[in-house]
């Protein structure tokens, strides 16, 4: 039997509640390594804040705004699995749908032991159910029925020189009418976690970031963002910073048509603000020394994902599929005791971008030597 993935095809069948259905994997389709610069249409789904105007006063009746996120999410993890894998030879994305016992599932996507990929998954759910009780006092909301979807991904290179990266869209809504929800909100974000940083890569990723916010000022502002994203990857038992940040929103209530038309261009320029990132970094050689870094850095990465990550929490607390959830993790880490980098070295010239900075106001002039 083929591998399947699930997507949003309402008129055809499948779970009531999400409107999964599944088709065969080879709706992927393949991708030339050729295209190796992202590029997005202007509007691909053909979207304009003329449109956007238009459903605020006149809101659509034939689908719920969590059917309409959860489509595109499922179509988002089809693009970008294709581009990432688009790195590999012989190595491609396992694909596992599972379902929830409290309601709904997802799919899978997870590569391991490729040459540019050590590990990453990029995944999609679409959960609903009773909002368990430890939620509802997390959340500060009534016990209702709930529905949450989203994209998560994240993205261990092999290579020390290219970052680790990660980046969720998701919707939440509560209430029995999906059509008229009691209350719903977005969130989302990205950041990049590199183990040997370059000024030139912190500024490329945030100048995407910026650039999305600032198209949509009406409901997104890359500085509160960014400052959101600065706190929340924050290891206070280190203090330090996980990387170099990103931007990271939750709770947007206020337009939800705006939001979603927002957070479909943040999930659609992912791979413009990573995928240069990588071609700049894969070719540079390493060795034991830099490989040992990039271990020692990997288990900061655990810390915060067991110790901190909300996204992690809540997946545990309404009984989600735990392979999925703990994917984030690395493949291996090391912990040394009280390790500190020599001085003067790239490893101690690292830690210096583990400090939250205005990066698009810095020049390689204020960057240290080492």
């Amino acid at each position: 039997m083929p591998a399947r993935v699930s997507i949003d095809v309402r008129e055809r069948g499948g779970d009531e509640r999400t409107g999964r259905h599944f088709v065969d994997i080879a709706s992927f389709g393949s991708v030339s390594r050729a295209d190796s610069t992202p590029h997005e249409p202007a509007n691909p789904m053909g979207d304009t804040f003329d449109r956007v105007d238009t459903l605020r006063d006149d809101p659509r009746d034939d689908i719920p705004m969590a059917h309409r996120m959860q489509r595109f999410v499922e179509a988002l993890q089809i693009r970008i699995v294709k581009k990432l894998e688009s790195f590999e030879g012989d190595t491609s994305f396992r694909l596992d749908n599972w379902e929830r016992d409290g309601g709904g599932g997802g799919l899978t996507a997870v590569i391991e032991n490729g040459d540019v990929w050590e590990k990453g998954g990029v995944n999609t759910s679409a959960v609903h159910g009773d909002l368990p009780d430890r939620m509802v006092e997390a959340f500060g909301v009534e016990k209702k029925p709930f529905f949450a979807t989203g994209l998560s991904l994240v993205i261990h290179p092999r290579n020390p020189h290219v970052p680790t990266v990660h980046a969720n869209f998701r919707y939440f809504a509560l209430g029995d009418d999906l059509m008229n929800p009691d209350d719903q909100w977005f969130g989302g974000g990205a950041d990049l976690t590199p183990y040997y940083p370059h000024l030139e890569d912190a500024r490329h990723f945030h100048r995407v970031w910026k650039e999305v916010c600032d198209r949509h000022d009406a409901v997104a502002d890359y500085d509160a963002f960014k400052t959101e994203c600065d706190d929340y990857f924050y290891l206070p038992h280190r203090e330090e910073a996980r990387g170099v940040g990103g931007i990271f929103y939750d709770y947007l209530r206020d337009d939800p048509e705006g939001t979603f038309f927002f957070s479909r261009e943040a999930g659609r320029r992912f791979l413009r603000s990573y995928v240069p990132i990588v071609e700049r970094r894969l070719g540079t050689d390493y060795g034991e020394r830099e490989r040992h870094f990039q271990l020692v850095r990997r288990g900061r990465y655990v810390e915060f994902n067991l110790l901190f990550d909300r996204g992690t929490k809540f997946g545990i607390e309404t009984r989600g599929r735990t392979e999925s959830i703990l994917m984030s993790l690395p493949p291996h880490v090391e912990w040394r005791y009280d390790y500190t980098p020599e001085a003067g070295t790239p490893e101690s010239r690292a830690m210096w971008f583990l400090t939250p900075r205005d990066w698009l106001d810095l020049d390689e002039s204020d960057v240290p030597e080492g």
